[in-house]
């Protein structure tokens, strides 16, 4: 079993609404170091969920998608007796928020024609109503497990 992790880094909270998850998130938009740019489009998107879905706290939308884009189980590749089997695992909480959140950024990047802050916002507004590509993409990930389910005994 793996040993524990004792210094893991933190990310910050934001600086607007004081979240860690929303720091977190600033930093997994961010590229090449530019984090005032990757804040610009992540605050331009909340502001747009705030014009668009009537709501005093862009934030309970944020953490709704980040809660429905999260799966619960998923596959890891196992080598036995000279085959690969895809075991079905139960995801831990800090991968679960790590895959919904890249989940719904690599979803809004793939999105062509439109500033970032737009199709980010979109994403985070259809993750929130279980719908859009990161849906798709957890979805898809609970029936490869449910598949595999028979192989969940060669789990470790």
């Amino acid at each position: 079993m793996r040993r524990k992790v004792k210094n893991r880094n933190i990310a910050q909270a934001d600086i607007v609404y004081n979240s860690d998850s929303l720091g977190k998130f600033i930093n997994y938009v961010m590229w090449s170091g530019k984090k005032e740019t990757a804040r610009n489009v992540v605050y331009g998107a909340l502001d747009l969920i705030k014009e668009k879905s009537k709501v005093e706290n862009p934030l309970e939308i944020f953490d709704a998608a980040i809660r429905n884009a999260g799966p619960s189980t998923e596959v890891r590749s196992r080598r036995i007796g000279g085959a690969n089997y895809q075991v079905p695992r139960e995801v831990r909480p800090e991968r679960r928020q790590l895959l919904a959140m890249t989940w719904i950024i690599g979803a809004a990047r793939a999105g062509k024609g439109r500033p970032m802050h737009i199709k980010l916002a979109d994403e985070l507004i259809l993750a929130s109503k279980n719908e859009g590509a990161a849906i798709k993409k957890k979805d898809d990930t609970h029936k490869m497990a449910e598949s595999n389910k028979a192989f969940a005994h060669f789990a470790w």
